[in-house]
Formats: structure tokens, sequence, C-alpha cells
């Protein structure tokens, strides 16, 4: 081998594992992060023995999934080594696959629906608390609320309801009277 090819095959090779460990650190940054919220959610939810469990089963396969993906970009790692073409592409989709699949797993758990649904309702409390305060702060600066503006609109709306049903009355009592005249 020629020193010009052998330097190629280096840098070669140099560029494939700097972007295979990136990947792979970056890779288990975002599995740690999901995991540490994942757990977070779960401390603050109330759920039964049985679905903590099939949660941690889905957090299970996860894992698997990931470490079947790190095992193929080690064997794709090899395989380039050994002289075989191998794009960087290739490391970047076979993270990205995993960790769609990952996700699913956990994603697809009673455990996982039971901490987004409690963070769906802490949501929905803490909006009703912003929307309180913000209601109370406007009436105590003079400004019109949205429950004003809704009962201005109610009054406003039996306002023409009445002043209909006194039209047609009218319009009943000038025709009683011009049949009569």
């Amino acid at each position: 081998m020629s020193q010009q090819t052998e330097d190629e095959w280096t840098k070669y090779a140099t560029e494939m594992n700097e972007s295979m460990f990136a990947a792979l650190e970056r890779n288990v940054e975002a599995q740690s992060q999901f995991v540490e919220s994942w757990l977070d959610a779960l401390e603050d939810t109330e759920m039964s023995s049985e679905t903590m469990s099939e949660g941690l089963n889905g957090y299970a396969r996860a894992y698997k999934v990931w470490m079947e993906a790190a095992e193929q970009q080690f064997e794709r790692a090899s395989d380039a080594f050994e002289g075989e073409d191998v794009s960087t592409e290739e490391f970047r989709d076979i993270w990205l696959k995993s960790s769609n699949e990952a996700f699913k797993e956990v994603m697809s758990t009673s455990a996982f629906a039971a901490a987004t649904g409690q963070t769906v309702e802490d949501v929905m409390e803490m909006q009703q608390e912003v929307d309180a305060a913000a209601q109370s702060t406007l009436r105590t600066l003079g400004f019109a609320t949205e429950g004003d503006i809704g009962e201005v609109a109610e009054r406003l709306v039996e306002l023409e309801r009445r002043q209909h049903a006194v039209e047609t009355k009218l319009d009943r009592l000038l025709d009683a009277m011009d049949v009569e005249g």
C-alpha cells in the first residue's frame, strides 16, 4: 500500500471514528435526557404498580433498541475498517431509526399515557391560574375582561331578541289598525 493510500485510509478511518463517536455521544445524551424527564414525570404521577411495571418494561424494550443500534454501529464501523464503503449518513440513519423505535416503545405504554395526562392536567390548572390572575389584573386596571365582553355580548343578543319581539307586535298592531280604518 502506498503512503498516499495509507494516508487517505487513515483520514477516512479517523473521520468515520469521529462521526461514529459524535453520533453515539449525542444519542446517549438524548436518551439520558429523555429517560430523566420521563422518570421525573413518572415520579409526579400516581399510578398502579402494574402501570409502572408496564412502563419500565417499555423502557427496557427501548433500551434494547438502543443497544441493538450501538451493535449495528459497531458492525458498520468494522465493515468500514475492512474497506467497505460506509457513508457517515448511514450512521446517522441508524440512530434516527433506533431513536424513533425506542420512543415508540416508551410512548406506547400506559405509564407514558398516565404521565402525559398528568402533565396536561397540571398545565391546564396552571393555565387557569394564569387566566384568573390576568382577569384580576385587568379588572384592577379598569380594563374590560373576557368575561365582561361575554356578558355585554349576551345582553346585546337579548336586547336584539326583545327589539325583534317589539317590532313584530308593532307590525301586528299597525296591520290591525289598517284593517279597521
